[in-house]
């Protein structure tokens, strides 16, 4: 009888650890004191932002789901990726919190340093690259597989597309898409990549244009993106940037559109599809149960459709085409029986090859050197050796129009 009970307790052990440092999800069961913990958080900008509107009201559903209440967080809007990051992160810990978590890709260096400072509180970062490398133990990443979030709402437009060729709306080799994007990074152009593979599973004529603004947030030159992609002749725009401006671009001149972090049906109910977000809900509910637990939390944390971090938004059937959420629903089952995969070579050239072997840069370094293979077995591994995207590829079909922001 002993001996049973030694190994109960010994089973009871090994599933309490499993809930933090290896679990991939939330765990709102927690066993830890979250009555007394306070949490801190550093949001680039406000709510205003569909991004960080994203991440603000994730952060209230955990709270929620966890039995926490709204005082219990700490919550710094409008933070720039500059020094007063890291006196916001020192401000969070002068207020008891015991985990702070910060947004912006920016924010990374001076949450770095605010754990270096304070070995006792736990910082985590959305987007980040260092976690793996920094050496620090209170240090963690985590993002989310939303490549193939991105790659269903392809899908969305891709069928969009065809229904505009067969009603003649378009001929097929008119079918070009436009994107506004924030910058040249990896996140990006993950992102896009992504986007454009899946409308050309659906539409194989499928061309897109990509105009960046350097900036994650800015109204104006969102806006002007989206206005220049269509005088160009794209028939529908996609977007990774923060503001309404691309989405009431296209509501003014009838454009479909696809946003990103949130709907934006209520400034485009003519012309909004759907929209592809990362759930941060798990990831939020984790953090907060290992903080309280004591329990370490993963360096790099990749969430993805299984454990309800990828998702797409309810579908405007006022503008789709007939079939669209079928579709989805079908994608994303195959994105968890592992069926799908968004960067299979055999589906994309780079300048007219197929790309056999490549190098990305995953342990970042100042020079951005490429360090580490990632196909293998005819996939582009995104998101295997670290939870950011290192995807950097000029896959055929998708044209830069301007590399230096604008």
């Amino acid at each position: 009888m002993k001996k049973l009970l030694a190994l109960v307790l010994a089973l009871v052990m090994i599933m309490s650890f499993a809930a933090c440092g290896t679990e991939k999800s939330g765990d709102s069961n927690s066993s830890g004191n979250l009555s007394n913990l306070k949490v801190g958080m550093i949001t680039l900008h406000d709510d205003s932002s569909t991004y960080d509107k994203n991440f603000i009201e994730a952060m209230y559903r955990a709270l929620d789901n966890l039995g926490m209440s709204k005082d219990q967080l700490v919550l710094y809007t409008g933070v720039a990726e500059t020094e007063d990051c890291y006196n916001k992160a020192k401000e969070c810990v002068n207020q008891g919190c015991k985990v702070v978590f910060g947004d912006s890709f920016g924010h990374e260096d001076y949450l770095i340093q605010a754990a270096g400072e304070f070995s006792d509180v736990k910082f985590c970062h959305a987007t980040g690259t260092k976690a793996h490398t920094a050496g620090l133990d209170n240090f963690s990443n985590a993002f989310a597989s939303i490549y193939e979030g991105r790659y269903a709402a392809g899908i969305a437009a891709g069928m969009k597309l065809n229904e505009m060729i067969k009603a003649g709306t378009i001929t097929a080799d008119k079918a070009l898409m436009g994107y506004v994007g924030a910058y040249t990074y990896a996140e990006v152009m993950s992102g896009y990549s992504a986007f454009y593979l899946g409308a050309k599973s659906v539409c194989p004529t499928v061309k897109m244009n990509v105009k960046f603004t350097g900036s994650w947030y800015d109204y104006d030159k969102e806006k002007a993106a989206a206005e220049s992609l269509i005088t160009g002749g794209c028939v529908l725009i996609s977007q990774h940037a923060d503001s309404y401006g691309a989405p009431e671009a296209c509501e003014a001149v009838g454009v479909p559109n696809v946003s990103y972090n949130g709907s934006t049906k209520d400034v485009g109910p003519k012309t909004y599809i759907v929209s592809s977000k990362i759930d941060w809900t798990p990831y939020f509910e984790y953090m907060i149960n290992c903080t309280a637990e004591g329990k370490t939390i993963d360096k790099d944390w990749t969430g993805t459709v299984e454990t309800g971090s990828v998702k797409l938004l309810e579908v405007n059937t006022d503008v789709a085409a007939e079939g669209t959420q079928e579709a989805i629903d079908k994608a994303l089952a195959d994105f968890k029986a592992g069926t799908l995969k968004v960067f299979d070579t055999s589906t994309f050239t780079v300048g007219g090859k197929t790309l056999d072997s490549y190098t990305a840069d995953v342990n970042s370094d100042e020079k951005f050197e490429p360090d580490t293979e990632v196909v293998a077995n005819g996939v582009f591994e995104e998101s295997k050796y670290r939870s950011a995207p290192y995807f950097n590829v000029e896959v055929d079909g998708i044209t830069l129009l301007d590399r230096n922001y604008g």
